[in-house]
């Protein structure tokens, strides 16, 4: 298998540029996650990768070797679309030896290559069939089959399961991920669902009008956004945004909502950060809504709020209360249930928030 390294890729449609001076090094063997919404510039980079498109600028380098000009015939990488592309009057058998027939392998060889990728995607028992008789799921193995089937280099996958339902999709979650670690491939792997990128990536690289956001493993995103933008992409709910200023108090350094007279006070590490480099600048303090407990009792520590609506959703309760004039979500036991109006209070993890500037978008966490 093989490194895959994008060094300053510029692509441009017209006035469009859907990629901007894309860095990223794609390390052997792994399992690297395409992030972003619609329209984000991941499905070009991924098209950049395997030779569909050529970019403006930058080079591509796989294997250690430069193949940004080569075709995509000629860099030994397997490309598996959303919509699985199966010949509907070939058998799956023939589905998936037909890169090797192009290949002219000899009909031993073919075989054994078939049997053996059949196995692993546990597909032999519908060898004979055609496309038209199997499910959704299976259509996909095959699809994967076939790009397997060569033993490229590198996998690259656009939303290969994007068509299936939730229930099917969380199957092929893990069989992928699994076949990952059996066949020890490089994969390259687009989605816009951030659970699939949570769950499958060994890091993820999230991005947003054509400009790479992030790029970590699940913790790292999750628990140390780089800017806004991929503190709300990432979480369900996104990340809770408090809009303040610092203020002095008594000595001690709080951040003050702005628009209302309450303080949120900092531990010494948020106060040292913030008071020696942004002290007169407006900041967002974000928090995520696990991390904020409710309480119907008051505390030393508690901010009073007030019930602005409960969302249940079995495993859990979200609760959205008014902060002043700004609105905060917590998580909260799905036996928590308080009425719309109820005053109650509510702590924020000073441990784990993340402070932004405001006119920027980018953390001051650094």
């Amino acid at each position: 298998m093989a490194e895959i390294i994008l060094e300053s890729i510029v692509k441009r449609y017209d006035k469009l540029v859907a990629v901007k001076n894309l860095n990223l090094d794609i390390k052997d063997k792994e399992f690297l996650v395409l992030l972003g919404p619609s329209g984000c510039g991941k499905t070009t980079t991924l098209r950049c990768i395997s030779g569909l498109e050529i970019p403006d600028e930058g080079r591509i380098m796989l294997d250690g070797r430069n193949v940004t000009k080569r075709r995509a015939s000629q860099r030994d990488i397997a490309f598996v679309f959303q919509l699985y592309a199966l010949y509907p009057i070939l058998t799956v058998y023939e589905n998936i030896a037909f890169p090797l027939k192009a290949q002219k392998y000899d009909k031993k060889r073919i075989k054994e290559e078939v049997a053996k990728v059949a196995e692993i995607l546990q597909i032999t028992h519908i060898l004979n069939r055609k496309p038209k008789e199997l499910s959704g799921g299976d259509m996909q193995r095959v699809a994967l089959g076939r790009a397997m089937v060569r033993r490229p280099k590198a996998f690259l996958l656009d939303e290969p399961i994007g068509t299936l339902d939730a229930k099917f999709r969380e199957e092929m979650r893990v069989e992928l991920k699994r076949l990952h670690i059996d066949i020890g491939a490089t994969t390259v792997y687009v989605t816009h669902d951030q659970v699939e990128a949570m769950s499958m990536g060994d890091r993820i690289a999230i991005m947003n009008q054509g400009v790479l956001q992030q790029v970590g493993t699940p913790y790292e995103v999750y628990s140390k956004p780089n800017n806004l933008f991929v503190a709300n992409f990432i979480g369900s709910p996104g990340m809770n945004f408090i809009n303040c200023v610092p203020k002095k108090k008594g000595g001690k350094l709080s951040l003050a909502l702005e628009k209302d007279d309450i303080l949120i006070p900092l531990n010494k590490a948020l106060a040292s950060i913030v008071e020696n480099e942004h002290d007169s600048k407006k900041l967002v303090l974000g928090i995520r809504p696990e991390d904020v407990s409710f309480s119907t009792k008051k505390s030393d520590e508690g901010l009073d709020v007030t019930v602005y609506v409960s969302e249940e959703t079995g495993s859990y309760n979200i609760i959205d209360v008014n902060l002043g004039s700004q609105k905060v979500k917590v998580r909260t036991l799905p036996t928590v249930k308080p009425a719309i109006g109820d005053p109650a209070y509510i702590e924020l993890d000073m441990n784990r928030v993340s402070i932004f500037d405001k006119e920027s978008g980018g953390s001051i966490m650094k």
